[in-house]
């Protein structure tokens, strides 16, 4: 007698190929889920104009991926998104939401279902300043039968609910991070410093040029690498020159894969001191730095946002606060001084977040 497969459907607000770390996140966790022979459905936006990329993308996936395709009014992929995800909860076995509209989406459909569910919180979505958006957000997580935070700073927003939040860290696929090849390239710097992320104020790359001030007096040679869209890159160089730091620093743009993992061989320490903007956007995890750690790069990281799960003080990495530049240094020459030590602790580190190991957690919570 053949027993049928439990059918979970995870609702995303983003996924690839576009870029985003909830997206990333919710590619594995259906990737994962998957592998151990559970059917899979992702429901999803289409982000390019024709969708001819995302049709590309799914075609190689071992899961079914329902996209709502792309209109000039939001709202008519809005409510087609909650008509979809309304028709799979009639066939889920269980409703995993992740991201700002599928929380409202899944908890308001709860109503109608008895189909158990699970919010996956990655920090953004519960830290809005506007108090009306923020109170639908806590009105929506009431309504899910568990929720997991990607980090115990993303937990700590969630207090005020008294709920159980189980904590699951980011993960990432170890194998994916290595880079056995003799480098063809040259980076800049000793040491080299580098951030990946898009340039923004969340990932912190402006609280990283303001130490540069004084880092160069101990590392007159230092130089900073910044990976990623470039959003506000400008005001940053204009920030730079006025510091008179603009030539320790380089802004790359995006850059391919292979490209990506030849800088980070290169580089001494990752960095990333990010800090909460003006809207409540904050960094729940930084799986950037575990993606680093992965090919040996140790990192220093902020306190009082979820970077904090991200790195294992002294051994991995160190975290400082991110406007004190004498922490930054002390930090800095710490770890180059044990550079060996750090860099293979940060790959034992980054093995204990493979999703592989990750996905069991998730496993027990749906069971």
């Amino acid at each position: 007698m053949n027993s049928v497969k439990p059918h979970i459907v995870i609702v995303t607000s983003e996924f690839p190929p576009q870029p985003g770390g909830i997206g990333n996140h919710a590619y594995h966790l259906a990737l994962y889920l998957s592998k151990q022979n559970l059917d899979v459905q992702v429901i999803a936006d289409q982000r390019s104009e024709t969708g001819k990329e995302e049709a590309q993308f799914d075609a190689t996936l071992p899961f079914s991926v329902t996209r709502i395709k792309r209109q000039r009014l939001r709202f008519k992929m809005y409510i087609k998104r909650m008509m979809m995800t309304r028709n799979s909860f009639k066939k889920a076995t269980y409703m995993i939401a992740t991201g700002k509209f599928s929380l409202w989406n899944v908890g308001f459909l709860s109503l109608f279902s008895k189909v158990p569910t699970l919010a996956v919180v990655h920090g953004t979505e519960v830290n809005f300043k506007p108090f009306l958006l923020r109170k639908s957000v806590d009105l929506a997580l009431k309504r899910f039968d568990k929720i997991v935070a990607v980090s115990q700073y993303t937990k700590q927003l969630m207090s005020h609910l008294n709920k159980n939040i189980d904590v699951i860290p980011n993960g990432i696929n170890v194998n994916d991070w290595q880079f056995t090849e003799s480098p063809t390239m040259q980076l800049k710097g000793n040491p080299v410093l580098t951030t990946v992320g898009r340039v923004s104020s969340r990932k912190g790359q402006l609280n990283v040029i303001k130490q540069l001030p004084e880092l160069i007096k101990t590392f007159p040679d230092v130089h900073y690498h910044c990976i990623g869209i470039p959003t506000e890159a400008d005001a940053f160089i204009e920030e730079a020159k006025r510091l008179k730091v603009d030539h320790y620093i380089t802004f790359h743009g995006s850059v391919a894969t292979q490209t990506l993992k030849q800088m980070l061989a290169l580089t001494d320490v990752f960095v990333m001191l990010s800090s909460e903007d003006i809207s409540g956007d904050v960094e729940g995890f930084g799986i950037a730095i575990l993606e680093a750690n992965a090919l040996g790069v140790p990192a220093i990281g902020s306190k009082g946002c979820g970077i904090e799960d991200a790195i294992q003080p002294n051994q991995s990495g160190e975290l400082v606060d991110f406007d004190d530049s004498k922490q930054f240094k002390t930090a800095l020459e710490r770890i180059l001084s044990d550079k060996n030590t750090y860099q293979n602790n940060a790959k034992n580190w980054a093995k204990r977040h493979d999703w592989a190991v990750v996905i069991n957690q998730y496993l027990a919570l749906t069971a």
